[in-house]
């Protein structure tokens, strides 16, 4: 691809025109995955305050910094979908979209006449991806869900906290975004079963489906043990050493997976006799004398600066790092490297930065995100280039607000 043409290529979705009435995060993280990608999204705003997420603190000249965050690379035009006119609209952009993405609770889609069955009877191509907690069907289905409500059903937050401890949910919102993965996951193969069958196809994604997806071994180590797993802190149930280990100044991630890694670990911490120690030399022994292993590691590390023991553990090829805050792990040379922060301009705040789409696709080049819009930044642009209509009849709809 010509260097001219790079800075026009979206991405390998380019083309593909999205639906977005997603809200909060779970949607909205979904349909940032697809403008990603490069498809060009169509966020479906209310009049008034807009996405939820725009009245959330802290902001910066009135702009949330959680919208921010999940909305890069969209559009935002305003439609009043309690009103004929505005639901009709959304028809017709429905019928011009490749996809549709929500997440309200079951039912409410349907009720407001823009439910699957209604929009594929517009446009049969159509792949309307609903999101919601705990799917269309099931004893759960009505029950309103936060990403700590999936947390706690799913079992993950069983496991996540200090051994002893109460439970604790995860730093990062993991039971909203698994929808944001899963989403785009199942849209991308309808995508590929469309352009063999012609038509496009309902997705029922529920985050609590999604979550206990993610529990992966403890789910089978139940099922082989016949009991719950606990929760460990930062250490594996089954390998040891693993996890935070004390340093003079401060702490640090090591993990070890294999005997080999367990040969390296003892080399690079001067402990040739431990290594040689037949109450160490498999993962069952380590596991069974947890306490002494880790108290051991604990005595050479606590010797050590977190830099030392970095030079000391990389050099010997074993796994560890440092534990960064967020502005550390932002501003890393391997997060510089990668430009995992790019700088992009918002239509109020100017120049801002903002974290980068996580996939690339080397020799072709996609430009910047665009920032998160404002509130129906693109109503007209939308309105006028994607339904063709007037300048005097975008008026019309603005001035009997049905569009904003």
């Amino acid at each position: 691809m010509s260097d001219a043409n790079a800075k026009t290529w979206a991405g390998p979705l380019q083309g593909i025109r999205v639906l977005d009435f997603t809200r909060v995060l779970a949607g909205p993280a979904a349909t940032m995955a697809l403008a990603d990608l490069g498809a060009e999204v169509l966020k479906i705003e209310p009049p008034g305050t807009g996405d939820d997420t725009r009245t959330f603190p802290p902001f910066r000249d009135e702009v949330s910094h959680y919208f921010i965050s999940g909305n890069r690379g969209k559009k935002s035009i305003v439609i009043d979908l309690k009103t004929e006119a505005g639901v009709a609209l959304a028809k017709d952009l429905a019928a011009q979209c490749d996809i549709v993405v929500e997440n309200y609770r079951p039912g409410v889609m349907d009720r407001l006449g823009l439910g699957y069955e209604t929009l594929s009877a517009l446009n049969p191509r159509l792949i309307y991806c609903a999101i919601s907690g705990f799917g269309m069907t099931g004893p759960l289905r009505d029950k309103p869900s936060f990403d700590i409500v999936v947390q706690a059903l799913s079992g993950a937050l069983s496991v996540n906290g200090e051994p002893g401890g109460l439970p604790t949910k995860l730093g990062i919102p993991l039971g909203d975004l698994v929808g944001g993965i899963n989403g785009p996951i199942a849209i991308l193969a309808a995508l590929h079963e469309r352009s063999v069958t012609g038509r496009g196809r309902l997705i029922d994604v529920s985050l609590l489906d999604g979550l206990v997806g993610m529990l992966g071994y403890l789910a089978q180590l139940a099922f082989f043990t016949g009991e719950d797993p606990k929760p460990q802190g930062s250490q594996h149930p089954n390998l040891v050493p693993y996890g935070v280990f004390p340093a003079s100044d401060g702490s640090i991630i090591i993990a070890c997976l294999t005997n080999a890694f367990w040969a390296r670990i003892c080399k690079a911490l001067g402990m040739d006799e431990q290594m040689l120690d037949p109450r160490f030399d498999t993962l069952q022994k380590r596991r069974d004398q947890r306490a002494l292993v880790n108290e051991m590691i604990s005595e050479r590390t606590r010797q050590k600066t977190v830099a030392e023991l970095e030079a000391l553990l990389s050099e010997h090829q074993v796994p560890n790092a440092p534990i960064l805050g967020i502005r550390e792990a932002l501003a890393q040379p391997q997060a510089v490297a990668r430009e995992l922060v790019v700088e992009t301009e918002h239509a109020v705040l100017g120049r801002i930065p903002i974290v980068n789409r996580p996939i690339r696709f080397p020799g072709d080049p996609q430009p910047v995100p665009t920032a998160p819009p404002v509130l129906g930044q693109h109503t007209d642009e939308i309105l006028g280039e994607v339904l063709g209509l007037s300048a005097e009849r975008i008026a019309q709809l603005r001035d009997s607000k049905v569009v904003g």
